[in-house]
């Protein structure tokens, strides 16, 4: 809306009539003072304003508005036709007009200028509006922001305690570990010696009790084994860091352990030259022994043990990767001429304490190969089998050649 203040009624209906043919809504005033009150209680676009007028003029009246926070923003246009000198004009200028106009005036010019003063005055409402959307689009995101940054600090503080408090009785379990493997040997070690003192001074007349003694011994041993295992278990959890290993060492090593092994069964054992990788070499020890030690074991008695370990070195990280000189991971496979096993049960072989096998026949704690995966997850590899019955066995492993953190 337009408002049009001139002391002269007939000026005001005049340009009120010229306005509203162009679809113009216009209020008026006939003082400075009316005026006043008018722009305090309704929002105009545009104030036409006389500058002669009786009490408040025109450049007083502009002037007061200038100094409100609330209407120094409306545009305002200076129209007379007595103050025409430059100086009255320069004056109109200097308290806050946009336009000084004096008469007589081109209603048509007239007209033109209103309209563009109407649009950039609702061109800078609807700026004025983004801006304070925006302003409180940005306080919004700044105190999610703030909020979230004080939970995510509250949170990591929480994770420090409770890796803390983790790290604290992973220390205490590990102590336990060895208090335990300690405490548990000694009492088996002393069995053992007794049970074997017995049998050699008082029972080497009496088959059968020797018989119940040799068994007593096996279970004994057995749960020895059982309690290693355990305690080799429980150390994967410390953590090493790994180095360059050259795996034909680690290989020649543990070939080496099972000499006698290897001898008594007349197993043959071929290899090709396996890679260096970033690993903890006892651990990758541990791995070759259960493995080897498995395809010895599940031998069969029907041929002599052949074991095959081949190396090639491969792209990415899958069991069925295909092969580059380039790649960065190695695939590694011990295959062995057992008694094999039924894939169906893949899922299980890798847990612990899961044996598909007859203890009885077959001796073991069924933690081997639960060790095993356990130590190639670590190494952030892939571990599988390929197996028939009665057709033997093929473990896979697939190590990055250089470790990365996970």
């Amino acid at each position: 809306m337009v408002l049009i203040v001139d002391d002269i009624r007939a000026n005001i209906i005049a340009l009120k009539k010229t306005l509203e043919l162009h679809n113009i809504d216009v209020d008026s005033a006939e003082s400075g003072e009316e005026a006043l009150k008018k722009i305090l209680k309704t929002d105009y676009c545009l104030i036409i304003m006389d500058v002669q007028m009786p009490g408040l003029d025109g450049f007083e009246v502009v002037k007061i508005l200038s100094g409100n926070q609330r209407t120094k923003d409306i545009p305002v246009i200076f129209l007379s036709a007595l103050n025409t000198e430059k100086k009255y004009i320069f004056k109109g200028y200097e308290t806050g007009a946009v336009e000084y106009i004096t008469k007589p005036v081109d209603s048509d010019l007239l007209i033109l200028k209103v309209k563009t003063f109407i649009k950039i005055y609702e061109q800078q409402n609807e700026l004025k509006a983004i801006k304070d959307l925006l302003s409180k689009e940005i306080k919004i995101r700044k105190e999610a922001q703030d909020n979230l940054e004080i939970k995510i600090a509250e949170r990591t503080k929480e994770l420090v305690q409770k890796n803390e408090e983790l790290e604290l009785r992973n220390h205490e379990l590990q102590q336990f570990s060895w208090v335990v493997s300690h405490d548990l040997n000694e009492p088996i070690r002393k069995i053992q010696i007794f049970i074997k003192i017995i049998k050699d001074l008082y029972l080497k007349a009496d088959d059968k009790a020797v018989d119940y003694v040799d068994r007593t011994i096996k279970s004994a041993e057995r749960m020895q084994t059982l309690i290693t295992d355990l305690l080799a278990y429980s150390r994967l959890s410390a953590q090493v860091k790994p180095e360059k290993t050259d795996l034909n060492e680690v290989l020649q090593e543990v070939l080496s352990d099972f000499d006698y092994l290897i001898e008594s069964k007349n197993a043959t054992v071929k290899t090709n030259e396996l890679p260096t990788v970033d690993s903890i070499p006892s651990q990758m020890r541990q791995v070759f022994q259960n493995l080897i030690g498995n395809a010895i074991k599940f031998s069969g008695n029907d041929q002599n043990p052949v074991i095959e370990i081949s190396s090639e070195i491969i792209i990415n990280k899958s069991i069925d990767s295909p092969t580059s000189p380039d790649g960065k991971f190695c695939r590694i496979t011990v295959k062995d001429n057992g008694i094999g096993f039924d894939e169906m049960y893949l899922d299980r072989i890798f847990i612990i304490f899961q044996s598909l096998n007859d203890r009885q026949t077959y001796e073991g704690t069924g933690i081997g190969l639960a060790i095993a995966k356990k130590i190639i997850d670590k190494h952030n590899g892939l571990i599988t089998a390929k197996s028939q019955p009665g057709e033997g066995a093929s473990f896979i492993i697939v190590l990055p050649l250089q470790y990365e953190l996970k």
